[in-house]
């Protein structure tokens, strides 16, 4: 469903036991909330005359009671089809979990930029990860021994979307300029085309070798094999999967918060928001932040030690520290903003006993 006006959309995502609300531009948070709240009422009523409700979860907590298929959409039909190549395809160790897109579920905001800032907050929010890990993990999976509350970083990178290693999660480096930066995009899959009507899809090859594949072995939505021949309009429909996403837009997407819980929906946004104000001075910490000194820059590997379901002393000491810092910078941005927004950081000030 599509509001012309706002721009709003209503849809499900992947699986009809999700439900996704894709916001509008709008110019301040209460605007995005107060439609959300709109929404939210009437579909509550709704579902509750059948006993059903939307929850604020990561992982859906009925996930292996539900009927995973995909919604009658060939996107989501080819997506889910991919993902089954897991079970097929040699390389590292896989789960063996392909139907999670219809079960995993995020809270993800996107921010203007421009083309002189993008690359500064792509590395600048890459550098936070543990921090966001800590605040906002909210899917813990029952189905393994998984030591994380964030599994849906699992289901990313141990998929067939992290055979390829640049094409999901946190970026495993900073970006020294432009083309250092598409040169890691070089590196992404791309797995999916539509030719003449028609959805494909095929084992991941590395954007850079794509155009130079003379033909390519895919499948239909039905499951036959067939012959393709690589195209640049292809990449049209090209999309990766880092925690920090440059998008079409002109937005940098952030993707790695799991969904919240109902009373804090907006608390992911506003801390993104108010970061991102005060983009000069988050920079000029994260360059001294002791926090690297304690745990050092491995990003990647940061973000999975500190969402771990229990923590050190030393590491809860450490990431709480620098969490209270990223907290404050955020509050001072949108003080800055001078728009009221503050009150959605209520939740993250109240968990580290601000």
């Amino acid at each position: 469903m599509l509001d012309p006006v706002s721009q709003d959309t209503i849809l499900f995502e992947v699986s009809y036991t999700t439900i996704e609300f894709a916001f509008g531009r709008a110019k301040s948070i209460q605007e995005v909330e107060e439609r959300f709240r709109d929404y939210m009422d009437l579909i509550q009523k709704k579902l509750g005359e059948v006993n059903h409700a939307v929850v604020g979860s990561g992982i859906h907590p009925y996930r292996d009671k539900n009927d995973n298929q995909p919604v009658a959409y060939e996107r989501y039909q080819m997506l889910m089809n991919y993902l089954k190549l897991s079970r097929t395809v040699l390389g590292p160790d896989l789960h063996d979990y392909p139907e999670y897109g219809a079960f995993i579920c995020g809270s993800q905001v996107q921010l203007d930029v421009s083309k002189s800032n993008y690359l500064r907050v792509i590395n600048a929010f890459n550098q936070i990860e543990a921090a966001k890990a800590f605040l906002f993990a909210n899917s813990e999976f029952s189905g393994e021994d998984w030591d994380t509350k964030i599994s849906r970083d699992i289901f990313w990178e141990e998929s067939i979307h992290g055979i390829y290693a640049e094409n999901v999660g946190v970026n495993a480096r900073l970006f020294k300029d432009e083309n250092d930066f598409f040169d890691y995009l070089d590196h992404s899959a791309i797995f999916t085309a539509e030719h003449d009507g028609q959805t494909y899809y095929f084992h991941p090859i590395q954007a850079r070798d794509y155009l130079t594949t003379p033909e390519i072995q895919a499948f239909t939505l039905n499951g036959d094999e067939v012959l393709i021949y690589p195209r640049e309009k292809d990449f049209e429909t090209h999309r990766s999967y880092q925690y920090q996403d440059l998008t079409t837009r002109g937005t940098v997407e952030f993707r790695s918060v799991c969904t919240q819980p109902l009373d804090r929906t907006f608390a992911s946004a506003a801390f993104h928001l108010g970061l991102l104000v005060h983009l000069d001075k988050l920079e000029a910490y994260l360059r001294t932040a002791p926090f690297f000194t304690t745990a050092g820059r491995d990003y990647k590997l940061l973000r999975r030690q500190f969402s771990k379901k229990q923590l050190t002393d030393e590491e809860e000491t450490t990431v709480l520290e620098f969490s209270k810092d990223l907290l404050t910078l955020a509050e001072e941005g949108l003080e800055k903003r001078n728009k009221q927004e503050m009150v959605y950081l209520e939740p993250l000030k109240k968990k580290l006993g601000l």
